[in-house]
């Protein structure tokens, strides 16, 4: 669908179809004349859009080879908050190291440089992997939603469907162990709070079956909270023992 020269996506059609309708266009053109200030018009259906192929319908599911995967959510129209020029920080780090860590969505820090814990959030977060053996290039560090949203959150419908988008990511890399990071993660994919869900394992069902799972505090609760540091711990020794077992 073209607007001037500009050419809209399906989704960006869609939307402006919606905004007609609610404003109260009911038809796009009638032949016979009609007296509006009289009668009420019986609503009709606004016309179906056609199907482009710019863009994968929405029930045409992600691909599932990994590195194909990493490209779609680089690229994709279909994520949740996905728009023309919003900045993605997307997954980094060793798909086959087996421990892969999940965050919830990048910072407006991370947003401008481009990768996952960054500034002071990224050193802390850089220091609890040298205290169990790790560096960013031995963890595959990945987030529920590559795009950050308007609201710095995750509403319920965004968090279901990045949750799937998740559940798939996991299995297509198949790690030895999924850590959780924060509240968002663990509510998304185990149903819980991290204060319920941490210091015991979880199974996440994957395509591929199910994946070990924990959940902890995420280092931007950590700075807020340094009390908290002793649970993390307690936390990422569990996880080492599963992973190095």
């Amino acid at each position: 669908m073209e607007r001037g020269s500009e050419t809209l996506s399906r989704a960006e059609a869609e939307s402006l179809v919606s905004w007609w309708a609610e404003a109260g266009v009911d038809v796009v053109v009638v032949d016979a004349p009609r007296d509006w200030l009289n009668e009420r018009p019986t609503p009709q259906a606004m016309p179906a859009l056609p199907v482009t192929t710019d863009a994968p319908s929405d029930d045409q599911p992600p691909p599932a080879q990994l590195e194909l995967f990493r490209a779609w959510l680089a690229s994709s129209e279909k994520l949740p908050f996905a728009a023309p020029n919003t900045p993605r920080v997307c997954p980094a780090g060793d798909p086959t190291a087996g421990v892969m860590i999940v965050a919830d969505m990048p910072s407006g820090e991370d947003c401008s440089a481009g990768t996952l814990m960054s500034g002071e959030v990224g050193t802390l977060f850089d220091n609890m992997l040298k205290a169990i053996g790790r560096d960013r290039d031995s963890i595959y560090l990945t987030a529920l939603s590559c795009i950050r949203s308007p609201s710095g959150q995750l509403n319920s419908e965004a968090a279901h469907r990045c949750a799937a988008l998740a559940r798939h990511h996991i299995g297509l890399a198949q790690p030895k162990a999924v850590l959780l990071f924060g509240d968002a993660c663990a509510k998304a994919l185990l149903g819980l709070p991290v204060g319920e869900a941490r210091g015991r394992w979880h199974e996440i069902a994957t395509h591929a079956g199910p994946v070990k799972a924990m959940a902890t505090i995420g280092p931007k609760q950590l700075l807020d909270g340094p009390r908290l540091k002793a649970l993390a711990w307690a936390d990422l020794q569990m996880l080492m023992e599963e992973v190095n077992g």
